[in-house]
């Protein structure tokens, strides 16, 4: 759902599930605690959010170390992703936080062990003991057996090709996914915050005489691990934050994509979140929103296929900001040649699966486009012939 959706449909996740727990652990239910905290541990296994979040989970439990607490820590390093995955996945992937968890664990005992009777009593119990052994183990690096992991490889691999890298939520703290105050695009923290400076650094001087320039600089950046995915996201937002729209985004953008295709489907995501936002997005966003979105496909950047997540014949979804910005998208894309225009549409004519856009397409424009605009009727008719040109001849 995630990948399909955007991020913030996982980031939504992530924020409930988090309530429900905190929720479950003031009433002590231990079988709905172990059953979030396995749904945690897939989460993070599949890539949904990355493993700073469990880490920082871990840390925050061994602070409490109740017998709720222990439980839960057990939970996470028996539990079937990290029992297969565990010293690949935790102790390499991040060995500085791993230690982190470890002397916070260490430390939490020191200080129960010098503490009351009660404290003493936790401290001697089996459970404690045996999270204790496997704690040590983990020090120590010991190895379990090995378990048949063919299900969560094909798994993994099937996501990969659904782009799950994409959504994947990095830099989150557990405490942020309770924070009650939390608005706007809340999950862009930690790894994305060194990306957008380094970007908006680049994009604040882009002009038409040294996109190119910028283009290089940004290459440069040599951002770690997947970050470079993020770079879109910024360069979009850089835009849509412009007072006046500033067409080099877009070139630097094509440029990207023209690069390492991997940056059009980062785009595509990062356009299906924004629609989703047009009811409370500011007129002057929209509008270089739509402008964007239109330039991307003039361009042949993407196709007109990234609007359909856009049910453009349910007149239930079309509130007047959806209805105004789509309309500002097609009357970009139609004050361009006829021949433009032809080969635009003609892109998703072939495309069986794309009818129901192509159905939609044409009902808006005729409905919110040339009512009030007359002047497009030709560049309309062009249009209409182009979404039936199912063999793909372009002008």
């Amino acid at each position: 759902m995630a990948c399909l959706v955007g991020v913030d449909f996982s980031a939504t996740l992530m924020a409930s599930l988090a309530k429900y727990f905190e929720d479950e652990y003031l009433k002590e239910n231990n079988l709905s605690l172990r059953n979030l905290t396995l749904l945690l541990s897939h989460l993070c296994i599949f890539g949904v959010c990355s493993s700073d979040l469990i880490y920082d989970f871990l840390i925050t439990l061994s602070r409490r170390l109740t017998e709720i607490d222990v439980a839960t820590i057990l939970t996470i390093l028996q539990s079937r992703p990290f029992m297969k995955y565990h010293f690949c996945f935790l102790c390499i992937d991040d060995p500085t936080a791993m230690k982190n968890f470890i002397m916070s664990v260490q430390n939490k005992v020191n200080e129960l062990k010098a503490s009351t009777e009660n404290g003493q009593k936790n401290i001697n119990g089996k459970r404690m003991e045996f999270m204790l052994e496997t704690i040590c183990d983990l020090k120590n690096n010991k190895k379990r057996t090995k378990e048949d992991s063919a299900p969560h490889t094909r798994m993994k691999k099937w996501l990969q090709k659904l782009r799950v890298e994409d959504v994947l939520i990095r830099g989150i703290k557990w405490s942020k996914l309770l924070d009650p105050n939390k608005k706007g695009q809340w999950w862009l923290s930690g790894d994305i915050a060194s990306v957008t400076d380094n970007v908006a650094e680049v994009a604040s001087t882009i002009d038409k005489e040294d996109y190119i320039d910028a283009f290089e600089k940004l290459l440069r950046l040599d951002l770690p691990g997947k970050q470079d995915r993020d770079i879109i996201r910024v360069l979009v937002e850089c835009c849509l934050q412009e007072k006046v729209f500033n067409e080099y985004y877009t070139v630097l953008a094509s440029k990207l994509c023209e690069d390492d295709k991997n940056h059009k489907f980062t785009m595509q995501f990062c356009f299906w979140d924004h629609f989703k936002k047009l009811e409370e997005m500011a007129l002057q966003r929209s509008m270089h929103l739509a402008k964007f979105v239109a330039e991307m496909v003039t361009s042949f950047t993407l196709s007109l296929a990234v609007l359909k997540t856009v049910d453009f014949s349910d007149p239930e979804q079309l509130n007047p900001k959806r209805i105004m910005h789509f309309r500002m998208l097609f009357e970009s894309i139609f004050e361009h040649p006829e021949s433009l225009i032809w080969n635009v549409f003609s892109r998703i004519a072939v495309v069986p699966e794309l009818e129901p856009l192509r159905y939609g397409i044409e009902f808006f424009i005729k409905e919110y486009v040339l009512r009030s605009n007359k002047g497009f009727a030709a560049k309309f008719k062009v249009m209409k012939k182009a979404l039936n040109n199912v063999e793909g001849i372009l002008m």
